[in-house]
């Protein structure tokens, strides 16, 4: 094997090694055991076939980057859905092997005494990309849609505004040059409990069930009448919704990358390879040894 291709071969495996990783910590907990109907969070799609498909789309994600950083466009992608419906699965394997210093993730916190005083879009302003970025919201101004809504912490004239403001928010975005997209990923009552339980039952993974997690599971209903006004009031045609039937992680993973792929014509960007210069040497240089006491116990 030449040189070229010994390097190809080992950053293939390292890629492969890298998403073996990430789904093995998503699948650990499958056997937890669940209603015999309930069977949609085995995959449809083997995982061979999803591997193939998503470094596929991986290398399409990056050809994307560098045509967004060329021509200088500016591009937000929102993520919504219920807690546990897999959108932070997807966000990381978009920014897997993007550049962070063009793809960047937005996950705010609740807002500070300050902020809730400010005009309510104002904190998510200054995350808008510049010319050659693309900004993925990990949630976004949509909050007040839903778990601001349902759990009382915004008035009725607040939740009224929201709905009046937003379609001319986005125009205005749209207009200004920013791309919009709006992903709602959907998943079904028995997808959502056997996925909390397996956050329960995994110690790893506990972390995510907040009390607000946990409350919004028992107000179920309440969530979907509010994702049915928010569909309603804020599918516009400059920035419309698209929804990820999201029951079956890996075919919903695939759906979203290769539909955001589809939403910005992009071409091939034709970049000179780099190549390594030679290492300057100089005879009085020597290394210096580093003290035993400084490394590392090798426990592995």
């Amino acid at each position: 094997m030449d040189e070229t291709n010994q390097y190809a071969a080992a950053a293939n495996e390292e890629t492969a090694e890298e998403e073996l990783e990430l789904e093995v910590s998503e699948t650990a907990n499958d056997a937890f055991p669940i209603e015999d109907n309930v069977q949609a969070h085995h995959s449809q799609i083997d995982r061979e076939t999803y591997f193939t498909e998503l470094f596929r789309l991986q290398h399409e994600l990056v050809k994307l980057q560098d045509w967004i950083q060329q021509c200088r466009l500016k591009v937000v992608v929102i993520f919504e859905g219920r807690d546990s419906a897999g959108k932070g699965g997807v966000i990381k394997r978009i920014t897997q092997r993007l550049n962070p210093r063009v793809c960047r993730v937005v996950a705010l916190p609740a807002p500070n005494e300050r902020e809730r005083s400010q005009w309510y879009f104002q904190r998510y302003i200054s995350h808008l990309p510049a010319a050659g970025e693309i900004v993925l919201f990990d949630r976004s101004w949509y909050n007040r849609a839903g778990v601001e809504h349902v759990m009382g912490f915004c008035t009725d004239e607040e939740y009224a505004e929201f709905f009046r403001t937003t379609p001319e928010f986005e125009r205005m975005l749209v207009r200004s040059g920013i791309i919009v997209l709006k992903y709602w990923f959907s998943i079904s009552d028995e997808e959502q409990e056997f996925r909390f339980n397996m956050r329960i039952n995994d110690p790893l993974k506990q972390w995510k069930l907040s009390p607000m997690d946990i409350e919004a599971r028992r107000r179920w209903e309440d969530y979907t009448k509010a994702k049915e006004v928010m569909l309603a009031k804020t599918h516009i045609a400059e920035a419309p919704w698209w929804v990820v039937e999201a029951d079956d992680k890996r075919r919903a993973r695939l759906n979203a990358i290769a539909h955001l792929l589809s939403q910005i014509p992009y071409g091939d960007v034709v970049r000179e390879s780099p190549r390594l210069p030679e290492r300057i040497r100089h005879e009085d240089y020597a290394r210096q040894p580093v003290p035993d006491e400084m490394y590392v116990p090798e426990r592995y």
